[in-house]
């Protein structure tokens, strides 16, 4: 299983109900298990500098490629680029990860 998380600045705060809009395209894409667009809380007061995030699942490489390269997927980016000021982007494999026991914390 694959985690595919991107972090989007507006360049803008007037564009950020458009980007939340331009990046929900993405939620139609079947080829994930999988997929939110969400606004970021900015609830960690060393971090505020990401606006949306969108993180998604897939169990394939071949399904996040397929994700890729779905014609929604084109759509959104030539809806959100030009109001986004920054993109960062992140894959990892899940069996890699560490991890901590599901249900551990305050026991």
């Amino acid at each position: 299983m694959i985690r595919h998380i991107v972090f989007f600045t507006a360049a803008s705060s007037s564009n950020l109900e458009p980007i939340l809009d331009g990046l929900a395209l993405l939620t139609k894409i079947p080829h994930a298990r999988r997929l939110e667009v969400a606004q970021n809380r900015k609830s960690d007061p060393a971090s505020k500098e990401v606006d949306v995030i969108v993180y998604g699942e897939f169990g394939t490489d071949a399904e996040l490629a397929a994700y890729k390269a779905h014609p929604l997927y084109q759509e959104s980016i030539k809806r959100v680029r030009p109001l986004r000021e920054l993109r960062f982007a992140a894959d990892y494999e899940i069996a890699t990860a560490s991890t901590s026991a599901v249900g551990s914390v305050g026991q």
